[in-house]
């Protein structure tokens, strides 16, 4: 059994077999993140710990251009709420712990929590989410990954994917929308004025 109190720590290579699932408490993941910070690290609402390895170059690019424009975005209008990048943890309401590419919360959703709140995996679910396909991700996870979003509050949620230049579009109590090679992306209501010009994202 793990126990859920810190310990020194060490570095160590680990390989999982693809079958082979991990199962770890809240404590434990927590322990884990913090030891682990140059890792994504994931965990389902049902325990499953999900590693997630370092991006490609062109993965890496693209995640830039969309964080880069978000951010734009953001600091004209900090009014509204806060954005964050890949690196930030939230703790869902089913439990799942997730980091988004990609996400904004609004601004008295965000002041509502306390400042240790703020300092660890927040405890909520973003209201708008981006998820970028990398070569490698399966795009059915991806897929469940948005929908978890929604059921857990979030208003908007884009799914792209540039092997195939798609846009999963997902919105509450709607049907996923699919684009084909969309130029461009609007936040819609929720992120008012914003657009993603997505030129960077399919070259």
């Amino acid at each position: 059994m793990i126990s859920d109190q810190p310990i020194t720590s060490q570095t160590v290579s680990l390989e999982l077999p693809g079958s082979l699932v991990l199962q770890v408490t809240q404590g434990q993941f927590e322990s884990l993140a913090q030891a682990n910070r140059d890792l994504r690290l994931e965990r389902t609402a049902q325990g499953e710990l999900i590693v997630n390895p370092p991006t490609g170059g062109e993965s890496g690019k693209r995640n830039l251009s969309i964080s880069t424009q978000l951010g734009n975005w953001f600091e004209a209008h900090e009014h509204l709420g806060e954005a964050f990048d890949s690196s930030t943890g939230f703790k869902l309401p089913n439990g799942a712990d997730r980091s988004p590419d990609a996400s904004w919360v609004k601004r008295e959703r965000w002041e509502s929590l306390t400042p240790q709140q703020r300092k660890g995996f927040v405890p909520l679910c973003p209201d708008f989410v981006i998820e970028l396909r990398s070569e490698s991700d399966s795009l059915v996870k991806l897929q469940a990954k948005m929908s978890e979003y929604i059921y857990n509050g979030a208003k908007l949620g884009w799914l792209i994917n540039p092997q195939k230049r798609q846009v999963e579009i997902y919105r509450p109590n709607r049907e996923v929308e699919m684009l084909e090679n969309p130029t461009h992306l609007s936040g819609e209501d929720i992120l008012p004025g914003f657009t993603l010009n997505l030129s960077r994202i399919w070259t």
